[in-house]
């Protein structure tokens, strides 16, 4: 399959700036995470602390899932001004962003794969990810 996603020779203004914008995403996601799961550890009356690996894997996932599912970006993207694109240059549909979110939370489970992810993010013309590349997706500067 032939990707559709700009090229990054061609129009340079889509990748402009995107791995600085990824990490602050990343770091206004994990907070926005992290507060949610302090309001469930209160919630559930200190169950979450206990099992606090599980509830951050099913928090992570919700919330990654559904806001990538609904808009082709986290939150924190938003801000930064990013959104995920399919290899057909589209905005992620709710399988995508569940696929894109399983990939991410693997890859983010095992150090080699994790630096690796994050070397390709620096390095890259795309600055795709492991789990973009082996999705054929690619996070870009939103279109005006």
């Amino acid at each position: 399959m032939t990707s559709t996603l700009p090229d990054p020779d061609l129009q340079p203004v889509f990748y402009d700036g995107v791995p600085a914008k990824r990490l602050f995403a990343w770091l206004v996601d994990v907070a926005l995470i992290l507060g949610v799961m302090l309001v469930l550890g209160i919630v559930t009356l200190t169950l979450t602390f206990w099992l606090w690996p599980l509830f951050w894997i099913a928090t992570s996932f919700l919330y990654r899932s559904l806001t990538i599912g609904t808009g082709s970006a986290t939150l924190g993207m938003r801000l930064m001004n990013i959104e995920l694109r399919n290899a057909r240059g589209q905005r992620f549909d709710g399988g995508e962003a569940v696929l894109h979110t399983i990939a991410y939370l693997v890859c983010a489970s095992f150090l080699l794969p994790q630096v690796l992810s994050i070397a390709m993010i620096a390095l890259g013309p795309r600055h795709q990810s492991l789990p973009d590349l082996l999705l054929g997706t690619a996070a870009i500067n939103r279109p005006r």
